[in-house]
């Protein structure tokens, strides 16, 4: 796996790409040399993005095991989500220790 940005394809350019090989399949011996024509067809860099986007949709639509889209997604949103949160906690931390080490002071009134 290459450290650099993914490439990103025009939108619908998955989905187009899922249904063509769907479409195309029975006209190849197998569905990875089916893959690797609608990738050179798309323009996709790699055959093997192309079959990670039909593992994809198989996932989704329920017919292989794993985590769908769907369910990516909303694991990302909660990271994120529970990031913000430990950070908040953090700050009202800090503002919770500064405040009692005020209350701590003698007062010179």
């Amino acid at each position: 796996m290459s450290s650099a940005s993914p490439t990103r394809y025009p939108p619908g350019a998955r989905e187009r790409a899922v249904r063509m090989v769907l479409e195309v399949t029975p006209s190849y011996d197998s569905q990875w040399a089916a893959i690797g024509a609608v990738a050179q067809k798309l323009g996709v860099s790699s055959a093997e993005t192309v079959r990670r986007w039909v593992r994809q949709a198989e996932v989704d639509a329920g017919q292989r095991p794993g985590t769908t889209s769907e369910e990516s997604a909303e694991v990302k949103r909660l990271r994120r989500e529970n990031a913000e949160l430990r950070r908040a906690n953090e700050i009202l931390k800090a503002a919770s220790a500064f405040f009692a080490a005020e209350l701590d002071r003698p007062s010179n009134r």
